[in-house]
């Protein structure tokens, strides 16, 4: 059995220009996990940071087990990430150094029930970026529908 994507943030590929990408173990509570496997995640709006050679998930939004007791989470809480020490410290100097930013992109449950996130390490996009890729986009779109048609003209 693969891997059960639980939640997509579709806006960061659209907002930010995505360099390389990371797998991460995220540290949850038992009514944690059960609200992601019930797959009521948000990840639109977080974002990850590293802070005193952690890392954390802040604004992620889980919301609370349905059935949960007096010990249900906090919907917003950070989050800890694990990676290793090294990915760490390759993430500190390049967001430091460079302007860019971690992304959540793709929370998933693996094959064995453990729930990993991917994180982006990304460039934020100018507006004159984003009317490009849409560009892009329309015109590959429009060639994909001529190409249909000539096959269909084809085979008539």
């Amino acid at each position: 059995m693969g891997e059960q994507t639980i939640a997509l943030n579709r806006k960061a590929r659209h907002d930010y220009s995505i360099d390389d990408s990371f797998e991460a173990g995220i540290v949850l509570t038992g009514t944690e996990i059960k609200s992601v496997r019930a797959h009521k995640v948000t990840l639109a709006g977080a974002y990850a940071r590293i802070d005193n050679g952690e890392a954390w998930l802040v604004g992620a939004n889980i919301s609370p087990w349905d059935t949960g007791n007096r010990y249900n989470h906090e919907p917003k809480r950070p989050r800890k990430l694990l990676l290793h020490h090294n990915q760490i410290v390759s993430l500190l100097t390049k967001t430091k150094a460079k302007g860019q930013t971690l992304v959540p992109l793709k929370m998933y449950i693996t094959g064995r029930g453990i729930a990993k996130l991917e994180i982006g390490l990304g460039r934020g996009k100018q507006l004159h970026d984003r009317r490009h890729d849409i560009a892009d986009r329309d015109a590959a779109r429009d060639m994909a529908r001529q190409l249909a048609d000539a096959d269909r003209g084809r085979t008539r």
